[in-house]
């Protein structure tokens, strides 16, 4: 009974508590539409057949959020120089190829957010056949860099994480 009402029910938690967080507020109507969220969203979820997410190193997660962290705002400072002028004439943006043995769909979402979310970088196109992604670089100092940067920091750990 309560997995047909809630078949993801740490989805259907963390919609309510994130709808409630937005809202600022706890009035009737804000339950409202939480609990609305929360009930409706996994069902949705559940139509779509999502394949269950399996964790494998729980402690992974929290070293790749904390270097994630530190990247955006050293990204943050990087790109307001570039952008008030300091920076502005050694700057060269370009795209670069990066080779990923990363497969499950799911790190392959979460390198993409990660990427797209860190200023001055930008996941252009992921081709599955190769394994080969496209990224935009605003500051590229060096190509071999950034590949070592991607699969060391951020690959590996998500490996950990999901396969």
């Amino acid at each position: 009974m309560i997995r047909a009402l809630l078949p993801h029910p740490l989805l259907a938690l963390g919609l309510f508590v994130t709808s409630l967080l937005m809202s600022g507020s706890v009035e009737p109507p804000a339950l409202a539409l939480a609990a609305v969220l929360a009930l409706a969203t996994p069902q949705v979820m559940r139509a779509l057949d999502a394949q269950t997410i399996r964790i494998r190193s729980p402690g992974a997660i929290v070293s790749l959020a904390g270097c994630v962290v530190v990247d955006v705002l050293r990204s943050n400072w990087a790109v307001a120089a570039i952008i008030l002028g300091r920076r502005r004439h050694e700057r060269r943006s370009g795209f670069i190829h990066v080779p990923l043995d990363l497969k499950d769909r799911y790190a392959l979402a979460v390198l993409a957010v990660i990427l797209t979310a860190t200023p001055g970088t930008l996941w252009v196109e992921y081709d599955s056949a190769t394994g080969r992604l496209l990224l935009h670089v605003l500051d590229l100092v060096e190509e071999d860099e950034w590949i070592r940067l991607i699969k060391d920091r951020y690959e590996r750990r998500l490996m950990e994480i999901f396969e």
